[in-house]
């Protein structure tokens, strides 16, 4: 009997879907039927998909329950993508990380809430946890003309950001945690540690990328860098940051239109059967 090896499958880690906290361009009378679709007829075949929402898992979860009903076929492996922001500014707005949630415990989605809620950010007297109800809280507080708890949601997520110093403490605090998330950071200019150029941010900036296990970016320089190919070698890597970074570049959809269609056509390619810890072998 001839068997196969390893083979190569398409990821994309990074798509937001309907009702989306932010900057939601799902429309339409079906939008669900429509993203369903999308997904599906995208080319080369998405197998691996990261359901992505800021500070929530309620996008996933939504997404999950299609799937689980047995829609999503090609989908082999779901799992869901935490988007925050950082309360470091880079060049254009603050840092963006995200937390790639490993599907296989069957009460993930409750311990990534439970995980989330040890984040805090304190704002007008008062300390506010990473969790629903307080983003909610957090939101009418900063715009009292807010009632609707949806809109007051989606404004404390904006305003929320996350300790670079309380995200990396409750990491290490937490053993599920460390066996559960693989950390991702973006690489560009605008909102990802590239933005981070003054000579008093490099500490900070090399901290940050030291502690994700991948680098979210579709830039052969950012490939090559990563890999020790650039100015930087394999050791230095290893002596600066931990070690070389994979690159994996999402679409990071917030429409039909771009839904599993990244930048120019850089798509994410992983090596291994279709697991969340084939990624972690990569990393």
């Amino acid at each position: 009997m001839i068997t196969r090896g390893s083979q190569w499958h398409r990821w994309d880690p990074h798509v937001h879907g309907p009702g989306t906290l932010l900057n939601d361009q799902f429309g339409g009378d079906a939008p669900w039927e429509v993203y369903l679709k999308a997904i599906e007829a995208c080319m080369p075949r998405i197998e691996a998909l990261g359901v992505t929402d800021y500070y929530t898992t309620n996008t996933y979860e939504a997404v999950r329950l299609r799937w689980k009903q047995g829609q999503l076929p090609g989908i082999k492996l779901l799992f869901p993508n935490i988007e925050l922001r950082l309360d470091v500014a880079a060049k254009t707005g603050f840092v963006n990380l995200h937390l790639l949630v490993s599907p296989d415990d069957p009460d993930h989605v409750n311990e990534i809430k439970r995980f989330l809620s040890r984040l805090h950010f304190g704002a007008h007297s008062d300390r506010y946890d990473c969790t629903e109800a307080d983003l909610i809280r957090l939101g009418k507080a900063a715009d009292a003309s807010i009632k609707d708890d949806r809109k007051a949601l989606a404004h404390g997520a904006t305003q929320f950001r996350v300790s670079f110093d309380g995200l990396r403490s409750a990491f290490k605090e937490s053993a599920w945690a460390r066996d559960n998330i693989l950390i991702a950071v973006a690489g560009a200019k605008g909102d990802g540690t590239s933005g981070l150029q003054q000579a008093a941010d490099k500490t900070i900036r090399q901290e940050i990328e030291k502690f994700s296990h991948i680098i979210f970016a579709g830039s052969s320089a950012q490939r090559e860098f990563w890999l020790g190919l650039r100015d930087v070698t394999v050791e230095q890597l290893q002596d600066r940051y931990g070690g070389c970074k994979p690159c994996l570049n999402g679409c990071d959809a917030h429409d039909f239109a771009t839904i599993g269609r990244p930048a120019e056509d850089r798509y994410t390619w992983v090596k291994g059967a279709l697991t969340f810890d084939a990624l972690r072998q990569a990393c």
